[in-house]
Formats: structure tokens, C-alpha cells, sequence
């Protein structure tokens, strides 16, 4: 079982009070793994230990996000964001056979988004984008959209055309790498351009060509966006990390964060990433 880091030194730079965690996970006893998904992280990593990370880095409040092992059953995630209460807004999965009585019902106990998830094990991918896309703009939610970010420019009149605010998640994902001046970095702005697009600043070690512990290739693109759009960016732990296999290679957390505080100096910036821009995108 993996050996999750959970409290440790102080990060070098304190973030702001407020804070908003976009991306996390959380796994509650008595949920097990839903076929066509991955299997429950080891050791179920709950509220209890996330609540230790947020003393820990200084977050205040949170985001759930769906986890693959759920698919689309949001019963676990249900379960997380009663047990965190009102800090918690949580991002669901749901396909074209949600209900509007059980989108009431997500949106009632916090949920304020859904995802696409276009990687093996995703509950659902891009061929469900505009049927989600539909749903979330009905409901006033948010849609999270996590793909390789090597096929962006293939999928970028169809993302040019969502009607609902959505996220490109997890530094846009691009699995074969990006430059800031890249056609990739380019497409990112025009959706950006349109006004109902975040790019969110997570799991940066996923997609990483530079690799530890500067990840060059990713801060090179996250600096060219926060400087672009300052207004359009969010950020996440990517807690608890569940693409880690080994107790060696659990990222650190602390560590993390103090990168993204680098790429992101002055205050003002700071301030959109960590706080307004989520609490926003959140309805916090």
C-alpha cells in the first residue's frame, strides 16, 4: 500500500486566505470500484486524510472531483461532500440518461460541475462532449474536459462551440508536449479568448516531458497562460495522486505547490488563481 505524505514543512509561500483546491479526490468506505473503471486507490484515501493536506498547504476549500473508479454511479461522491460539508462543491459524471430530477438532486448536495474524461478508464469521453456540454449549460455547471492534449486542434471547433463555462483540465494533458508558442498553446488561447474557458494548473508530473523536480515544459506553457489570462486560470493538488504506484514516486505536495507559486509571483495573480477564479467557476 502506498505511504501518502500527508502533513510535513511549511510550503515557502503562504496562499491566500480563501484558497480553493479545484482538483481532488476523495473515497469513502463502502464504495467499491465500478466496472470498466481502475480500482479504488489503496487505502481509500478520504476526507479525513485530505483534511490534514488542507492544514498542512493552507486550503481552505475544495473540490471533489469524480474519480474513474466510479464511473458514473456519484454515490461516493455524495458520500465526500457530506462528510466535508459546505467548504465542498463537487464535479460529477453523468451522460445523456441523467435525469433532470437527478441533476436536481447532484446540484442540491454541491455538485456544481461534470467531467469528460477522454483517457482509459474515463466514465465517459469526447463523443459524449456535446450531450454533457448540454446538461452542464442546463444546470449552470461547469464542465471539466481532461483529453490528450496532442488531439486539441482536432477537437478545437467543437470546444469553440460549448455553451456551458468549461475547464481544460490538468495543463491542457499534452501527453507528446507543448511550447508556449506551439499551434496547442495557440488554440488554448482562442478558447480562453472566448470568455467561457479556465485552463487549471494540476498533475503537471502526468504530462511532463522535462520531468522533476522543475518540469520545465509545463511552467514554460503555465507562466505563458497566467501572463495571458490571469483571469482564466485555477489550480489543483491532483490529491491523492492517483496515478502514483509507488510509495517512491508519491509526489510531494509541498513541493508542488511552491513551483506554482514561482510561476505565478506577484500577488494580484495569486489572488484569481487560488481564490476568485474558483470561487466563481464553484458558486463558493
Amino acid at each position: 500500500m502506498i505511504e501518502r505524505t500527508l502533513t510535513g514543512p511549511k510550503p515557502k509561500y503562504p496562499l491566500p486566505a480563501g484558497t480553493i483546491d479545484t482538483q481532488m479526490h476523495a473515497y469513502m468506505p463502502g464504495f467499491p470500484a465500478v466496472e470498466g473503471g481502475p480500482a479504488v486507490p489503496s487505502g481509500t484515501p478520504g476526507p479525513a486524510e485530505y483534511r490534514q493536506v488542507m492544514e498542512w498547504l493552507g486550503i481552505d476549500r475544495l473540490v471533489v472531483t469524480q474519480g474513474n473508479a466510479h464511473q458514473l454511479d456519484n454515490s461516493n461522491l455524495l458520500a465526500s461532500l457530506d462528510a466535508f460539508g459546505p467548504i465542498a462543491r463537487g464535479i460529477a459524471a453523468i451522460d445523456g440518461n441523467a435525469t433532470r430530477e437527478a441533476l436536481q438532486a447532484l446540484h442540491d448536495a454541491g455538485v456544481r460541475g461534470t467531467r469528460i474524461m477522454d483517457l482509459p478508464g474515463g466514465a465517459i469521453g469526447m463523443t459524449g462532449l456535446e450531450t454533457v456540454d448540454a446538461l452542464a449549460a442546463e444546470m449552470g455547471w461547469c464542465v471539466a474536459v481532461q483529453m490528450d492534449g496532442g488531439k486539441l486542434l482536432s477537437h478545437l471547433p467543437r470546444m469553440l462551440t460549448m455553451h456551458s463555462r468549461y475547464i481544460f483540465d490538468h495543463h491542457g494533458k499534452f501527453l507528446q508536449g507543448a511550447t508556449p508558442d506551439s499551434p496547442k498553446i495557440d488554440a488554448v488561447k482562442r478558447m480562453l479568448d472566448r470568455g467561457n474557458c479556465w485552463f487549471k494548473f494540476a498533475g503537471c508530473y502526468e504530462s511532463s516531458q522535462a520531468g522533476a523536480p522543475d518540469y520545465e515544459d509545463i511552467a514554460a506553457v503555465a507562466r505563458e497562460i497566467a501572463a495571458y489570462a490571469p483571469e482564466r486560470i485555477v489550480w489543483g493538488t491532483n490529491w491523492p495522486h492517483n496515478m502514483t504506484e509507488t510509495t517512491a514516486d508519491y509526489p510531494n505536495d509541498v513541493a508542488l505547490l511552491d513551483l506554482v507559486m514561482e510561476w505565478v509571483p506577484d500577488e494580484a495573480t495569486r489572488q484569481k488563481l487560488f481564490v476568485d477564479n474558483p470561487a466563481d467557476l464553484f458558486d463558493f
